[in-house]
């Protein structure tokens, strides 16, 4: 085995998820700071939109046409010079951002980026198999320093401040760190190891394989359309802390009792809690796994919601700091033993021949319509609950999401059917 493997790997997965990590908790902070509150949702929304059709197109692309590690590099690119581009223009325009001017650069960026997320598992999934590893034991302690970029990448812009003196999670500058991030992607993915495309046998080939869509029929197998349709329904709540959380624990800083504590005034360096716990989720998935099966983990993911929003609604920066780190905490669950333990579930009941489109599928119901409805909804709620409301009411809004996480996970408890070590490959 090249040990050496891992190394890149691990190399990759930092520069993958710093890239992210500098603006998907602080950005809605920015906007709120330049009269776009109500339309935080919109922006976080716009990864969902994208998400429903760029992953799975860009995974047929790597599976037909364009070496993946090449393919992942190339969106990184065009996805970080958006991004640059977008910190340029907010730096020009100051306090008088026009909404459609920034949304729609912003927009490119996030779409070339959201397939990435795919494409980097499939890379590092099929290099890992091609030396010779089990991707179920050595992919999570990879994927780990995916997790701790993403963190540096938070404390980054928290703490480094602009020659106005405000911190970077409060200006447009966390978008030059996301867009250098990003150049620095595409020039790294270039010396991967090749993840050639899948070479279909000479002969009569249909257009459904041809053009990658046979992936969509992994919902002809019942366990895998309920998997996916699940994968939705959880999907709503992955973007609603990302766009709200700092926010939320900013807006203590104009509450007399809190304007001074610590977190209030340093949401993201709080909020990074969520990431360290998410290092800890990612070691713990090959036991969980193993222990109790996709069913057993998936149920845990949901109920980690729950009390994720929960703890949110009864917390504050003061006294009840605590509930906000217990939030934190608990997300690392919440958010890996659904993502990465889905993630591996796709890889292990599919083919290497769709294995690109099948990721690219995953994240279309999660990060696509799941997470585009969440969004959206969720800002229906706060701008009801808080930003529209006579007497605004954080945690009402927080309670409500609880409510619907709760729901899912009843729901998936009747509706999934444990798969119990019946991982049969599907073409």
């Amino acid at each position: 085995m090249n040990k050496s493997i891992k190394l890149r790997l691990i190399v990759m997965n930092v520069l993958q998820w710093a890239v992210w990590g500098a603006y998907l908790t602080s950005m809605g902070s920015y906007l709120a700071s330049v009269g776009l509150a109500t339309r935080i949702g919109i922006f976080y929304a716009m990864q969902g939109i994208v998400s429903i059709f760029m992953p799975t197109l860009m995974g047929i692309v790597a599976d037909k046409w364009v070496p993946a590690q090449r393919l992942l590099g190339l969106c990184h690119g065009v996805a970080g010079a958006a991004m640059i581009g977008a910190s340029c223009y907010g730096m020009a325009a100051g306090t008088d951002v026009n909404f459609a001017i920034l949304f729609s650069i912003y927009a490119v960026s996030v779409a070339f980026y959201m397939p990435t997320i795919a494409l980097s598992n499939s890379v590092a999934f099929r290099i890992l198999e091609n030396n010779g590893y089990d991707t179920v034991k050595d992919f999570p302690p990879i994927r780990v320093f995916g997790t701790i970029g993403f963190i540096c990448a938070m404390l980054f812009v928290n703490f480094v401040k602009g020659g106005d003196g405000v911190a970077f999670q409060y200006t447009y500058n966390q978008f030059m760190v996301s867009g250098v991030c990003g150049i620095a992607m595409l020039l790294y993915c270039f010396t991967l190891p090749s993840c050639p495309c899948s070479q279909d046998a000479a002969g009569n080939v249909s257009l459904a394989e041809r053009f990658g869509f046979k992936a969509f029929s992994l919902f002809k197998d019942r366990n895998m359309a309920v998997f996916f349709i699940f994968s939705m329904l959880l999907g709503v709540a992955l973007q609603i802390t990302n766009g709200f959380a700092n926010p939320y624990i900013t807006h203590f800083t104009e509450v007399p009792e809190f304007a001074d504590t610590w977190g209030a005034r340093n949401a993201n360096a709080l909020i990074s809690i969520s990431q360290v716990s998410e290092t800890l989720g990612i070691l713990l998935i090959p036991i969980a796994m193993k222990l109790f099966g996709i069913k057993r983990v998936m149920l845990i993911a949901m109920f980690a919601w729950v009390l994720r929003f929960g703890l949110f609604g009864a917390g504050d920066t003061g006294s009840g700091v605590w509930m906000l780190i217990l939030s934190m905490i608990v997300y690392g669950v919440a958010f890996d033993f659904f993502n990465i333990s889905g993630s591996l579930y796709v890889n292990m009941r599919t083919t290497e021949k769709i294995q690109n489109s099948a990721q690219g599928l995953f994240m279309l119901m999660t990060n696509g319509i799941g997470a585009t409805v969440g969004t959206l909804s969720a800002q229906a709620v706060v701008n009801h609950f808080v930003y529209n409301a006579a007497e605004p009411s954080w945690s009402t809004a927080w309670y409500i999401f609880a409510g619907y996480a709760l729901v899912v996970a009843l729901l998936f408890i009747v509706l999934f059917k444990d798969p119990k070590g019946n991982m049969t490959k599907i073409a």
